[in-house]
């Protein structure tokens, strides 16, 4: 029997709104434990996917390059001392603010049937180097499958 995306795909994805504020979606991230998630608008449709490192790549947009600064972070030798927002500049603080899921979501989306073989699915994720495939069936968005539900697939 050939497993298909509907066999794995998380049927109820978490998604954003176009106008959730890039710290909520950060925070969104970290209490549901997710790196992704798509940004659907009111009527259900797909606009586009925001992930961790698309957060990353704004707030260094926004600050201009500056925020890597200091010695590398390796997580077994040292604290977490990372950069303290609060005291950046004030105009930073109000431009990240203003920033919205959908001004740093990839609009680009990459999307399978419900119906396409897993192989299919894991060749479209590595070849596009994603973690994450929208479901898609009749242009409506119907579940999520990431890296980790394919690795589950290999569990049993």
């Amino acid at each position: 029997m050939t497993l298909r995306a509907r066999d794995l795909m998380q049927r109820d994805p978490i998604t954003v709104s176009p106008e959730t504020s890039l710290l909520s979606v950060q925070q969104l991230f970290l209490e549901e434990e997710i790196n992704g998630a798509p940004v659907v608008d009111d009527r259900g449709a797909v606009l586009g996917v925001i992930s961790s490192l698309d957060l990353l790549r704004a707030v260094q947009d926004e600050y201009g390059g500056g925020v890597a600064t200091g010695p590398a972070y390796f997580r077994e030798d040292l604290p977490y001392s990372g950069p303290d927002w609060l005291q950046a500049p004030q105009d930073f603080q109000d431009r990240l603010g203003q920033l919205t899921a959908i001004d740093a979501a990839v609009r680009d989306i990459v999307s399978v049937s419900p119906d396409a073989p897993l192989a299919e699915v894991a060749a479209t994720m590595r070849g596009q180097r994603i973690h994450r495939v929208l479901v898609v069936e009749g242009g409506e968005l119907v579940g999520i499958l990431t890296t980790f539900d394919l690795l589950r697939a290999l569990e049993t």
